[in-house]
């Protein structure tokens, strides 16, 4: 529930931010106010409709977008056919997965009721709340709350390029699809039939991402480690333009928190990556605005924050600016928006100051001459020179020059 919890924070500071935003998956599913058909498609839900919605409402001259993402379980409902229809929404992203991890995803859940209605629309719920002797066992107190699991994809290119052309016709504008730290051989499917299928964006998750969905040992320890991933797809994204093949643009996720950590992400990956995906820095500062706005709400600011002042427009000095731009309705402007648009800002202002010290004015400029592997393993990995031998050439020229 990390997402719905924070969804006002999430969508607006997004929105106003300018940059684009998913709807992640099982979000109908879940939904208990959710209506479906005779055939099991989903004909309403509004959870979906509010997260959508609210993007809309604040999004700015057209910047950004709102995504909705569709796994195997949205698949059966028809998620993204009644998202295109009834919502109006134009980009979609197919899940092969779970993105940073290779399983299903997980929620907890710690009501009966709720667990039998999740059970009941086919999800893997463990254990099964259907058996009268989990039942009593529940209400005894035995244990306190149930898994719900998601089932595994099994992608094919067949059952995929039939998937992205189906979805063309139902009014999909835009297309993506969303991998992650598999086996390199999944990974030279995911682009290839990427290709194959003229999409609009591929993103690859690394391990290290995740936003606690899952097991921690997963997110930290299994899987493929985003520069690994990252330093295989652009030898497979290389191979497939050498030969003349079209190459999506790349998103590229796994940990990524802070402008250099943005920088190097594009750098390592130029010219094919070209966004870097987030998820738990933006939920975080999302949490620290509400938190803020809540303790200046109640008059109990902590003193590390209150030296800068006791409102929002002191301590969140982008409130100024947003006062600008939306005049009165900025006090519409939750505090968990404000926490993410001051986040985002800082990237940005970050990023520009490590662009200027490279000499790159523009995204499109920077490449992986930009970065330097400081080890010989990381020189390996990703292709990048090693410290020592970068420039050696010119270096040599100019000190041998008469």
């Amino acid at each position: 529930d990390i997402a719905e919890k924070n969804w006002e924070g999430l969508a607006i500071g997004s929105a106003i931010s300018g940059t684009v935003l998913t709807v992640g998956e099982n979000v109908c599913g879940i939904d208990p106010e959710s209506e479906f058909d005779s055939n099991g498609k989903v004909i309403n839900s509004p959870e979906l409709k509010r997260r959508v919605n609210l993007y809309k409402e604040w999004q700015q001259d057209g910047y950004g977008g709102i995504v909705v993402q569709s796994n195997v379980e949205d698949s059966r409902f028809g998620v993204l056919e009644y998202a295109i229809r009834e919502l109006g929404v134009e980009i979609v992203e197919l899940k092969w997965g779970q993105g940073a991890k290779d399983i299903g995803g997980e929620i907890k859940i710690n009501d009966l009721n709720r667990a039998i209605e999740i059970k009941k629309r086919g999800y893997i719920v463990l254990p099964d709340p259907l058996d009268p002797d989990i039942q009593k066992a529940f209400k005894h107190g035995d244990f306190k709350e149930f898994e719900r699991h998601s089932r595994i994809g099994m992608a094919s290119k067949e059952d995929f390029l039939k998937t992205v052309e189906h979805l063309k016709k139902v009014g999909a504008k835009h297309i993506f699809l969303k991998t992650g730290a598999y086996r390199p051989v999944d990974l030279a499917k995911a682009i290839r039939y990427s290709s194959e299928a003229d999409i609009d964006l591929l993103t690859i998750d690394g391990a290290g991402g995740g936003t606690g969905m899952s097991p921690w040992r997963m997110m930290n320890e299994w899987g493929v480690p985003t520069v690994y991933l990252q330093s295989l797809a652009y030898k497979y994204a290389k191979i497939l333009a050498d030969k003349g093949h079209y190459v999506p643009d790349m998103a590229i996720a796994g940990g990524f928190t802070l402008e250099d950590q943005i920088f190097k992400g594009l750098s390592l990956g130029a010219p094919y990556f070209k966004l870097v995906g987030m998820a738990r820095s933006p939920l975080t500062a999302c949490m620290v605005g509400k938190t803020i706005a809540k303790k200046i709400s109640s008059g109990n600011i902590p003193r590390s924050i209150e030296k800068y002042g006791n409102d929002l427009e002191s301590i969140f000095v982008e409130v100024t600016d947003l006062r600008k731009e939306f005049k009165e309705k900025v006090d519409d402007i939750p505090g968990s928006a404000i926490g993410l648009f001051s986040y985002f800002k800082r990237l940005e202002q970050g990023l520009k100051q490590l662009m200027c010290g490279a000499r790159k004015f523009a995204l499109e400029y920077i490449d992986r001459g930009d970065i330097t592997a400081l080890t010989q393993e990381a020189a390996s990995i990703s292709g990048i020179p090693y410290v020592m031998d970068i420039d050696k050439q010119e270096a040599d020229k100019i000190l041998n020059s008469d």
